[in-house]
């Protein structure tokens, strides 16, 4: 048992009230887990506290809740044996030591009352497993079983017990591993390593919500990349994200090579992770050239082809997210249009940028034209520093004149400035396809520069296109 200054490790005032409550109810209690690992990292104070007592955990925060001044509800998860006080700045947990086993298909454990070290004992990592002492007699003190501070110290991830046990009672417990080595920078011990990929399997009996969540906080970390380079390597990626997988290797005939799609994607990913912390544009980073293996060709006058591969990874992640369930809203849509769109900015910055082509993106992108552009920033990974100077000052080229455009033409989400409705007065027409031709021709001349955005020159546009169709204006 190593002693910490309690001052610095437990200074906020509920640990105060945590011990004073523990003593009126007579049992030992712990901070444990996630904040103990933080403090000592220096990453700042969590605001998650969990905290173990050796006996009554829910009947422990009934108590906390009945010492702070304003009155505090308990949530209580009697299924756990858990229970939940929140403040306005501090989520505390409760939970009873215990001693846990498990069933084979399933990562819900059977629990019995245990001891402090029986809890340690059953946490996920070595650095998760250290405790802190919230009692009167011992305050401060860490208790450290398995040389978790060691592994801090060496930026290690280890499991308390024996790795393949850890891993096939829990296998979400093989994402947290990864998940902890990207957000930390660490190392998982190799030992654990080849755990995870002899168990990968065990992956396919965790609910598909959990596994998100992970993967969100993978991409949501500093380097994403290192994540997916573990996912990849012990064999969870096929199982999880087939698509990515799919996009390994290089493939070269007649003397022709591609690029590793894979090891560009995870470039692309890591770039985007400097300019954003959007987890749905680092979404889109992620999937944008899925499309790239199922329609990978090899024609012999221009070598390797992936024609239309937008188009297919915009459909294939609207299946993607549906198997993983993820949400099929705006969220998804947002990730199609990124994916469907994110080599047209590429192509504008390749050639003469003209004010149609400028409309058209803006047009098309709509309110996710920025973000688009970011993507297709990050979307440049060449090794050569000319052509990559050369693509970025073409995208501020590009960027300058979007906000030109639309400074001008006002076409980001815009409607015709003639209704529907209207021509069909003016034309005393019922709904019919003149109504849809007539404002199709005025979206396309505004877009292309023909006539302004503005009601008289579409108007006018209007009455010459109706005239072509042989309708007559009623005056």
């Amino acid at each position: 048992m190593r002693e910490i200054n309690p001052i610095e490790a437990i200074q906020d005032p509920i640990f105060k009230i945590i011990t004073q409550a523990a003593q009126n109810i007579g049992v030992d209690c712990y901070v444990i887990g996630g904040f103990v690992r933080d403090f000592l990292l220096k990453r700042g104070t969590p605001k998650d506290i969990d905290v173990v007592a050796v006996g009554r955990g829910i009947e422990l925060a009934q108590e906390v809740a009945t010492l702070f001044p304003q009155k505090t509800k308990v949530q209580v998860f009697k299924n756990y044996g858990t229970a939940m006080v929140k403040t306005s700045d501090i989520e505390l947990e409760f939970v009873g030591a215990r001693r846990e086993s498990y069933r084979k298909n399933s990562r819900n454990p059977i629990v019995e009352d245990g001891t402090l070290q029986d809890d340690q004992n059953r946490r996920d990592f070595t650095i998760n497993a250290l405790a802190i002492s919230l009692n009167k007699d011992s305050l401060g003190f860490l208790l450290d079983p398995f040389n978790g501070l060691q592994d801090l110290e060496e930026g290690i991830i280890r499991t308390p017990l024996d790795a393949d046990i850890t891993y096939s009672d829990d296998p979400l417990r093989m994402m947290r591993a990864i998940r902890f080595a990207t957000q930390l920078n660490f190392t998982i011990e190799e030992k654990s390593l080849q755990a995870i990929t002899r168990n990968k399997d065990r992956i396919k009996i965790i609910s598909k919500e959990r596994i998100v969540d992970e993967l969100h906080k993978i991409l949501s970390s500093k380097t994403p990349s290192i994540g997916f380079k573990l996912l990849l390597q012990t064999g969870l990626l096929k199982i999880i994200l087939p698509e990515l997988t799919a996009l390994q290797g290089i493939e070269e005939k007649e003397g022709q090579k591609h690029k590793d799609n894979f090891w560009h994607t995870l470039e692309v990913v890591d770039n985007i992770a400097t300019a954003t912390d959007d987890v749905w544009l680092r979404w889109s980073a992620l999937l944008h050239d899925i499309g790239k293996a199922p329609t990978k060709r090899f024609d012999k006058k221009i070598g390797w082809t992936f024609h239309g591969h937008e188009f297919v990874g915009s459909k294939m992640v609207y299946k993607l997210f549906k198997r993983l369930h993820m949400p099929l809203n705006d969220k998804m849509k947002f990730v199609q249009k990124l994916v469907l769109m994110s080599s047209r900015p590429i192509v504008l910055a390749q050639d003469i940028v003209t004010d149609s082509a400028v409309r058209r993106l803006i047009f098309d992108a709509g309110d996710h034209v920025d973000d688009l552009m970011t993507l297709c920033e990050a979307d440049i990974t060449t090794k050569n520093p000319k052509k990559f100077q050369k693509y970025h000052n073409n995208f501020k080229i590009v960027r300058q004149k979007i906000v030109e455009v639309e400074e001008r033409d006002h076409v980001r989400n815009f409607q015709p400035p003639v209704s529907g409705e209207e021509i069909m007065k003016i034309f005393n027409l019922k709904p019919s396809r003149e109504i849809g031709i007539i404002k199709d021709a005025i979206k396309e001349a505004i877009l292309e520069g023909e006539i302004s955005n503005e009601y008289e020159a579409a108007y006018q546009f209007m009455l010459e296109q109706g005239k072509k169709l042989g309708l007559k204006a009623v005056k």
